[in-house]
């Protein structure tokens, strides 16, 4: 029971995961509005905003604000997000362009009666545009701010 007082105590946790909760329903409600309800939406990656950006900026300034910016933790936190948001624009991205590509071929393999090569369609939504990433970092960035400075003192004084 401690583990679970100490983490919702926890700034740095509060700020990631708080970041990750706000940027998942933004997700939900936007593309929602945009698309109609997709249940796919609720576990699925990419979209609008990024959760990986939001919450790895989260923690990064939940580790700036609690520890300093010569603290090892933050210099961790820094170095983490920037391969999470690399790799959420690069490689995840190009994985779900491929991903098209091959649901196009899949389709007209099945159009021209051939057997496809696999069952179901790909998920399409892998990675993250530019814009994106950049609603996620700000997301993340005002969500620490919120926590380390308001919510968690709060938390704090009544635990």
């Amino acid at each position: 029971m401690n583990i679970l007082i100490d983490l919702v105590k926890n700034p740095v946790f509060l700020s990631a995961g708080g970041a990750w909760l706000v940027a998942q329903v933004s997700k939900i409600v936007y593309e929602s509005i945009r698309y109609g309800f997709n249940a796919r939406r609720l576990t699925g990656g990419g979209g609008m905003p990024s959760s990986h950006s939001a919450t790895m900026l989260g923690l990064t300034t939940g580790c700036l604000l609690t520890h300093s910016a010569g603290s090892g933790e933050f210099a961790i936190a820094v170095f983490l997000s920037m391969v999470v948001m690399y790799d959420a624009m690069g490689v995840r991205l190009e994985t779900g362009q491929q991903a098209k590509i091959l649901n196009r071929m899949r389709e007209r393999d099945i159009a021209e009666g051939r057997e496809p090569l696999f069952d179901e369609p790909l998920d399409e939504q892998m990675g993250h545009t530019l814009a994106e990433i950049i609603v996620g970092v700000i997301i993340g960035i005002a969500v620490g701010i919120i926590m380390c400075t308001w919510i968690a003192p709060l938390i704090q004084s009544v635990l």
